[in-house]
């Protein structure tokens, strides 16, 4: 299993419609508001890193509102 963290920077004035929205996606276990370079924390397991970057890409990243995203994950070694 992959535990990832991806943050999540929104336009602003979009912020609660991109909470919103996040707070929809199933494949996300834990959302936190944050303060800084970004505003959200999303917490995702999934069976392989490849499967987090394809949530990343093809649902937060597609969302109205979202300006960009970075993963952190656990390394593998």
């Amino acid at each position: 299993m992959t535990v990832g963290f991806i943050l999540i920077k929104a336009t602003s004035n979009y912020e609660h419609k991109v909470y919103d929205k996040l707070s929809k996606l199933s494949e996300i276990v834990k959302l936190h508001p944050a303060s800084g370079e970004y505003h959200f924390i999303a917490q995702i397991e999934t069976d392989s890193y490849d499967k987090l970057k394809s949530i990343d890409v093809e649902k937060i990243k597609s969302i109205e509102g979202v300006l960009r995203t970075k993963i952190i994950t656990e390394p593998k070694f």
